[in-house]
């Protein structure tokens, strides 16, 4: 099932193809990274601020200092909080998003390992919405399931990870069908162990399946870590020239 390769939003805004970033490593390891993203032109939606786990236990002036410059260039920062598959405490969430605000000034929140039954609809939809009281109603909520989630959480979030995996295993991903009643806006591929010489396939595919946001990397990855997002890929540089200027609402 095919979708349009751009969305035109309630404002008039074209929303185009473009970057989201799961979570560098922390600015002092990877500078490289974090300044990339600042660069003018760069087609970047968001980038997720993962301290330690979280917010960290106190502020982290290096962190801050790596926010207000995403901020500065038009780019929403994200703030990390682990869902746990529905498993972690409310209390424990809403807690660690404070401390984003109050520390970072984050722009919304990254909910990973996010629960996909329908069974946890309810409960996420508690989350999502004190999430977006914290921040005043203006919170942007990713959940990052990492797989085709009940269609009632694409109503309780702005974005929605359907995809997080390996490219042996995107190359032959199908698209739930219920995604033909969304905007592309809506979905975010994360996929990596991408070769260079099928970036354009990797595109392609995230076009035709729907994909507003995705993040391609040639860096292998291992079952159950997300090293693999944690640097540049090696083909960065083709990826903003494919994808062209970002858009930042």
């Amino acid at each position: 099932m095919s979708h349009l390769t751009t969305t035109t939003t309630a404002t008039g805004a074209v929303q185009a193809l473009g970057v989201g970033v799961p979570g560098y490593a922390h600015p002092l390891l990877a500078p490289v990274e974090w300044a990339e993203l600042t660069r003018p032109g760069t087609p970047v939606h968001w980038a997720v601020l993962n301290v330690a786990e979280g917010p960290g236990s106190r502020p982290d002036p290096h962190c801050l200092e790596a926010a207000g410059k995403l901020r500065n260039a038009g780019v929403r920062v994200l703030g990390h909080l682990d869902a746990d598959h529905g498993r972690r405490p409310f209390g424990e969430i809403v807690s660690d998003a404070h401390r984003f605000l109050d520390w970072y000034k984050v722009d919304g929140f990254y909910l990973d390992r996010a629960p996909a039954d329908r069974a946890d609809l309810a409960g996420t939809r508690r989350v999502t919405a004190t999430l977006e009281a914290v921040l005043g109603g203006e919170a942007h909520l990713v959940l990052g399931h990492g797989t085709h989630p009940h269609p009632g959480y694409a109503e309780v979030a702005d974005q929605l990870v359907t995809f997080s995996g390996s490219w042996v295993d995107y190359r032959w991903s199908q698209v739930a069908e219920w995604t033909a009643d969304y905007a592309e806006a809506k979905f975010v591929h994360l996929v990596h162990g991408v070769p260079r010489t099928h970036l354009d396939e990797a595109l392609r595919i995230a076009r035709w399946q729907g994909a507003g946001t995705i993040f391609f990397t040639d860096r292998p990855g291992r079952p159950g870590q997300s090293d693999q997002f944690h640097t540049l890929p090696g083909y960065w540089d083709e990826i903003v020239s494919r994808i062209g200027p970002g858009v930042s609402e």
